[in-house]
């Protein structure tokens, strides 16, 4: 199990220093959408320099085509690993594949099954399903079109693997490593019930970046891990 630490301060210089801190410690760093839309190409950079391996989360969700052309851009920005929305379907996953497959080296690239700041009542009310039979039925769909495996709760992430294959990754955000606050999450969950259902990668931000010590948080984390 491998620890992603979520980089989502308010600004670039904050986001730098909590990277500098966790330098040579064994973490994958996520940079979310803000971090992105704010920093660009440049933070990216900056933070390959640091010798990380970068999750962009940006969430891909298009038409077929233009999800396959926004990935390849992804792709050439030598990240290690990227999403994208199972929900665009079966074609545009597919499409996306067979074009980053076509290219000399690609990132992993996961599918966002159901996001974690939904409860069962509310992805009823948008999709329609319980989140157990969608996220099953969307994992099988994304390992069908040659995908790396699923963004999902921990409390999805053994199903997901007994439907497609013990090899399917399966990345957990809403993490609380030591029983903290949920705040804007509704599917949490604790180091102990993340290595139970066989979760690959944990990402944790709140818990590691509002502490007075990041960097003995981490380190907490990964001695438990």
């Amino acid at each position: 199990m491998k620890l992603c630490v979520a980089l989502d301060l308010a600004s670039k210089d904050e986001n730098l220093s909590l990277a500098k801190q966790l330098v040579g410690r064994d973490v994958w760093l996520k940079v979310g959408l803000r971090a992105y839309l704010r920093d660009g190409v440049d933070f990216i950079n900056k933070l390959k320099e640091l010798d990380f391996k970068i999750f962009l989360d940006l969430k891909i969700y298009d038409i077929p085509n233009t999800m396959a052309d926004a990935c390849e851009v992804l792709a050439k920005l030598n990240v290690d690993m990227i999403n994208i929305h199972a929900s665009a379907g079966f074609v545009a996953m597919q499409n996306v594949m067979q074009r980053l497959n076509s290219l000399s080296k690609r990132p992993l690239v996961l599918a966002v099954s159901a996001l974690t700041s939904f409860n069962d009542d509310e992805f009823f009310a948008v999709y329609n399903q319980n989140i157990d039979h969608a996220v099953k039925k969307l994992s099988v769909s994304s390992y069908k079109a040659g995908l790396d495996g699923m963004v999902c709760s921990v409390y999805e992430s053994k199903i997901i693997k007994q439907n497609t294959s013990s090899e399917f990754i399966t990345l957990t955000p809403g993490i609380r490593p030591f029983g903290e606050s949920s705040n804007d999450q509704s599917r949490v969950a604790n180091l102990q019930m993340a290595k139970r259902e066989l979760s690959d990668f944990i990402v944790v931000g709140r818990p590691i970046y509002k502490d007075n010590n990041p960097s003995k948080i981490v380190d907490k984390i990964l001695s438990t891990i």
